[in-house]
């Protein structure tokens, strides 16, 4: 299976490009991506003593990850929730058949 091959996208960091090869679709994700975390990376560049490139890229990485992280264990939760919440709803849609049934 051949894959589409694209121009490299160039992406800017702080004050440094980087030319990453990508497929067509992935290309808009990708520039969408390097800008936040460009923006991250000033943010971080912002409250710190003269940090190098390489530290904010790792700083950046952490704290997006970090980010990550917390979102995906709040969606688990909120999942459980619901699956829960659909559980007890089965229960009592059950409850409710069964007694519709003994009635008839």
């Amino acid at each position: 299976m051949n894959t589409p091959v694209s121009d490299p996208v160039a992406l800017r960091l702080i004050d440094r490009e980087f030319l990453i090869a990508c497929s067509p679709e992935e290309r808009e994700g990708l520039l969408d991506a390097a800008v936040f975390l460009d923006r991250k990376m000033r943010e971080l560049r912002a409250n710190a003593r003269a940090p190098s490139f390489e530290r904010l890229a790792v700083l950046a990485a952490i704290s997006v990850t970090h980010e990550l992280m917390a979102l995906r264990k709040q969606h688990e939760t909120q999942e459980q929730r619901l699956s829960e919440g659909l559980a007890t709803l089965r229960h009592k849609l059950d409850a409710a058949f069964e007694e519709n049934l003994v009635k008839r």
